[in-house]
């Protein structure tokens, strides 16, 4: 048992509301430059939808993730290293901004200093990528202004896996909004997918970023990411990801999307992790047991033996003691209402959801029954199958027992809390009804509703006086003869001198090495300048000589 540490995050999407502040926050620290207008570490996606890139989770059409071979173990679904190699100049399957979305912005100049005149002046959307005038036609959740309309829904890869029959009564049942960031996951296809060994998973916290030296600008990190949150910058030529946030995480803060969370709906925590048993946790045949082994990966973190190998291991006590007060491991282990996002892919993602109640909810409500009735609402829960179905495809690999469980322990919850706020009575048998006790469920709902901030993100610092012993891990199935491509080799970070602009972009980023394009002669957005030039109007004039 080798034991690790992983910073993961868990997401209520019961109280996800879609206002985007994540997004625009990430957005503002991360990727408000150049070369990175159409990224979003951080986005919200409207369910049923096609999703950011359009249809992401079509692992047919991407090839992401892993899948297993014929003797069962796993391999890249893109192709081992030789495939790789074979073609590493030429990537067919990567998103195009088509997928993404073209980034504008606004011809706000016609609205500051247009003359006055009879009609009211207009600001032109304008493209961050030409420059020239366009007509918006998607974004990054272009979904969420069509409301989960039929316009997209026939597009979403989950519904396809339903029958025409679910989608017809699916589309009147409700919709809900998904937070995704990178999943930081225990097995990232990413890394194995790298050849320049420039993706790697940080030791200490299970971090997945990338070192933007060794990165050869390949882009075999985004077709082998299933979840296509890693982007490539095509101002510098490497390739950019979520990096949680390290710098604040590294002195005890939560990510920014987590900070400014209008819903507080994000937990974060530490967790204790057997490396050892990652692959064979990876490899299970059948995809349903795929939830239940990557649980078991996940340690108690108050089990003697654990703390014991853990210290052997060098990590630290207060990181240990983190671990045990950690909300993350609550949620996933003990109470087992969150899940992981599409499972199948096997990269083992650490970043988890609870599934929406609410649609529930309100269906019971709607119908004139009691909304909050454990009975009544554990009798919708069943009569609702195809929301649950859906969920399934998200959550669990179309396995509808863990999201009915959850969504059960959840609405006993409100019933149980609603017992004791207005008859003062702890109806235990609520509790039991769901393989829970009185006590989990209050401890459930204070976490849940009503967690201060301190409960919320148990982050330890990080222990700068062990830098100097910490490796990078890589990924769990990069070893001698596996199916991971880190290291440096005959086109490993070893190869070539480093190029900080790529050759197929230096022509359409010629006419931006002075300025970001003000909108007004004379004036330049410093948020958005990259240095580069003397913008007219930003020095004062040089004398004569």
């Amino acid at each position: 048992m080798k034991v690790m540490a992983q910073m993961s995050m868990v997401m209520n999407l019961d109280k996800c509301i879609g206002c985007h502040t994540c997004s625009v926050t990430c957005k503002q620290a991360w990727t408000n430059r150049s070369g990175v207008e159409y990224v979003w570490f951080n986005n919200v996606e409207t369910r049923p939808g096609v999703g950011y890139p359009r249809t992401y989770e079509d692992q047919e059409k991407w090839r992401g993730g892993w899948t297993l071979n014929k003797r069962g173990r796993l391999k890249l679904r893109d192709g081992g290293r030789l495939h790789k190699l074979s073609r590493i100049f030429s990537n067919p399957k990567l998103p195009k901004i088509h997928d993404y979305y073209e980034p504008w912005t606004y011809d706000y100049d016609m609205l500051l200093n247009s003359p006055s005149g009879e009609h009211t002046p207009v600001a032109t959307p304008k493209s961050l990528l030409t420059g020239k005038d366009m007509k918006i036609s998607w974004s990054a959740n272009w979904d969420d202004n069509l409301g989960g309309s039929l316009e997209t829904m026939a597009q979403d890869p989950l519904l396809a896996k339903m029958s025409e029959e679910v989608k017809a009564e699916y589309e009147q049942a409700f919709m809900f909004y998904l937070p995704r960031i990178c999943e930081h996951c225990l097995n990232p296809s990413c890394v194995a997918s790298c050849p320049s060994g420039a993706m790697y998973k940080r030791q200490e916290d299970g971090i997945v970023l990338v070192d933007q030296d060794a990165c050869r600008g390949w882009r075999m990190c985004i077709s082998g990411c299933p979840y296509k949150k890693v982007y490539f910058n095509h101002r510098t030529g490497k390739a950019e990801k979520c990096t949680f946030c390290y710098p604040r995480i590294e002195v005890g803060l939560p990510t920014v999307c987590a900070e400014t969370c209008v819903g507080r709906l994000r937990y974060i925590g530490l967790v204790l992790y057997d490396a050892d048993a990652v692959a064979a946790a990876a490899s299970v045949a059948d995809e349903h047991e795929l939830l239940d082994a990557q649980r078991n990966v996940l340690l108690d973190p108050n089990d003697p033996a654990v703390i014991e190998a853990a210290r052997a291991g060098g990590i630290p006590e207060d990181w240990i003691e983190s671990a045990q007060a950690s909300p993350i491991w609550r949620l996933i282990r003990e109470y087992k209402v969150a899940l992981p996002l599409h499972p199948e892919y096997r990269t083992m993602p650490m970043v988890w959801y609870i599934p929406p109640l609410s649609p529930v909810v309100d269906v019971v409500t709607n119908s004139g029954n009691d909304g909050e009735d454990a009975s009544v609402l554990f009798a919708a829960i069943d009569k609702l199958r195809i929301p649950i179905g859906y969920l399934a495809e998200l959550f669990s690999a179309g396995d509808t027992a863990p999201v009915d469980l959850s969504l059960r322990k959840l609405a006993a919850m409100r019933s149980y809390m609603r017992g004791i706020s207005l008859d003062n009575v702890r109806d235990e048998s609520i509790a039991q009804a769901v393989g829970m006790s009185g006590a989990q469920m209050e401890e459930m709902y204070r976490l849940l509703a009503i967690a201060k901030y301190e409960e919320r993100y148990v982050i330890p610092p990080a222990h700068a006086e062990q830098a100097h012993d910490l490796e990078e891990m890589g990924c769990s199935l990069d070893f001698e003869g596996g199916p991971g491509m880190g290291g440096a080799g005959p086109f490993g970070s070893s190869s070539g001198e480093p190029v900080p602009v790529a050759i197929e972009n230096y022509n359409s980023l010629k006419s931006r090495q002075t300025a970001d394009r003000p909108s007004t002669p004379g004036r330049v957005n410093l948020l958005n300048w990259d240095g580069n030039g003397k913008p007219r109007g930003l020095f004062p004039p040089e004398e004569e000589k």
